[in-house]
């Protein structure tokens, strides 16, 4: 399932750049937590991405594995859940268009979280 495209502000270290589109999707996947991340990276590369600029700088496509089922995992590569899954709005909303009642392995409901956030623009642009 793929939620519908948004476009937010820049959140982050760059803030003067243009707005970014942003969707979520879900998928089922046999891989495991690394070897779905790297899948990401190449779909990354695939898209046009060039690595090594500044961290939240601009760039052609960004792909994160924010959940996986009830895996929490942490090593220098990957922590999931995201750590900043619950912190962003332009996270939470197309994640819980997807599942409104999504609650990360301990059981913290989503909608909750995105309840707390206040500021940050995200606006609904169309289907994927």
């Amino acid at each position: 399932a793929v939620s519908s495209t948004y476009e937010t502000e820049p959140v982050g270290e760059i803030l003067d750049q243009p707005d970014f589109l942003n969707a979520a999707a879900r998928v089922r996947t046999g891989l495991e937590p690394l070897e779905l991340l790297d899948a990401c990276k190449a779909v990354e590369v695939e898209g046009g991405r060039i690595f090594g600029g500044p961290r939240h700088g601009p760039r052609s496509l960004d792909v994160d594995v924010l959940l996986l089922g009830g895996i929490e995992l942490e090593s220098e590569r990957l922590t999931l859940p995201h750590p900043q899954v619950t912190a962003r709005r332009f996270v939470l909303v197309p994640l819980l268009e997807l599942d409104p009642e999504l609650a990360l392995p301990d059981g913290t409901g989503l909608a909750g979280a995105l309840e707390r956030l206040e500021g940050e623009r995200v606006e609904r642009v169309g289907r994927l």
